[in-house]
């Protein structure tokens, strides 16, 4: 593990290992309607938001996104999505904040593909790009969503750059994500020195705990059945299932998962 720890430091080796483990991961679950890829959030008491019986499997998920998005109006408004995963984020935030437009991106052609298969409605639409070179003109957007994905990017501040200038004058960066103990320093350096203000942090361990706990045996029934046994360990840290690296470290609060809302000065 602590050679595994060691490249994932070594920015072009991380980007090279999820360039490989997303689009197999979205082959092997391809069949199953795993729409979400994002870890979970559930308040307490609940959140509560209505849902549809066949959006109710996925509540934790779609409860994290719901946090994220809600910071802000986002009605009417132009919006990206950085990572959007398999899309499920996407179509939740379209149908129930009901942007004019919404832009979801990710780096993972396989995952576009299931995206633009699954998730068809107006004014969404997916395409492949890369974060730290956002495809598009300056000042384009009124919002930008990035959901659990930063720790993935080799280049973190070129990304918060690249945020800020895709986003108008007086737009948001809705961002939720987590960084072990020894990363959190550089993250909230990063964070303070980009060219974007925060108006808003919150830390949300005990939340995403709950909701991992929520998703915890359908996560392993997966990771069983698709998986290679040699795999199962990574796919239980992916998952944040119980007892996982990732749980214990959320339990013990060496790992530290926040939502932030920070906006691009007029």
């Amino acid at each position: 593990m602590a050679v595994i720890d060691n490249l994932f430091t070594v920015g072009w080796v991380r980007k090279t290992i999820w360039r490989l483990w997303y689009p197999f991961l979205t082959r092997r679950l391809r069949d199953e309607s795993v729409f979400f890829l994002n870890y979970a959030f559930e308040e307490e008491p609940p959140m509560g938001i209505p849902l549809s019986p066949e959006n109710e499997p996925n509540r934790a998920c779609i409860q994290l996104y719901h946090h994220v998005a809600a910071q802000v109006p986002l009605r009417g408004r132009e919006v990206l999505e950085v990572s959007c995963g398999h899309g499920g984020g996407a179509a939740y935030v379209t149908r129930t904040f009901e942007p004019k437009h919404y832009t979801a991106l990710d780096l993972n052609p396989a995952a576009i593909r299931f995206c633009q298969e699954h998730h068809r409605r107006e004014g969404l639409v997916f395409r492949q790009g890369d974060a730290e070179h956002l495809p598009f003109e300056g000042g384009t957007f009124d919002a930008v969503i990035n959901v659990e994905a930063s720790h993935c990017y080799p280049d973190f501040p070129r990304f918060l750059a690249e945020v800020a200038r895709v986003l108008k004058p007086g737009g948001h960066f809705l961002y939720a994500d987590f960084r072990f103990a020894d990363g959190l320093a550089k993250w909230e350096e990063a964070l303070a020195s980009c060219p974007l203000q925060i108006q808003k942090m919150r830390t949300i361990n005990a939340e995403v705990l709950r909701g991992m706990d929520r998703n915890s045996a359908r996560s392993l029934e997966l990771i069983d059945r698709h998986l290679p046994k040699f795999l199962h360990g990574l796919g239980r840290d992916f998952a944040g299932v119980q007892g996982s690296r990732i749980y214990n470290a959320l339990v013990s609060g060496e790992l530290s998962y926040r939502s932030y809302c920070l906006v691009k000065a007029v």
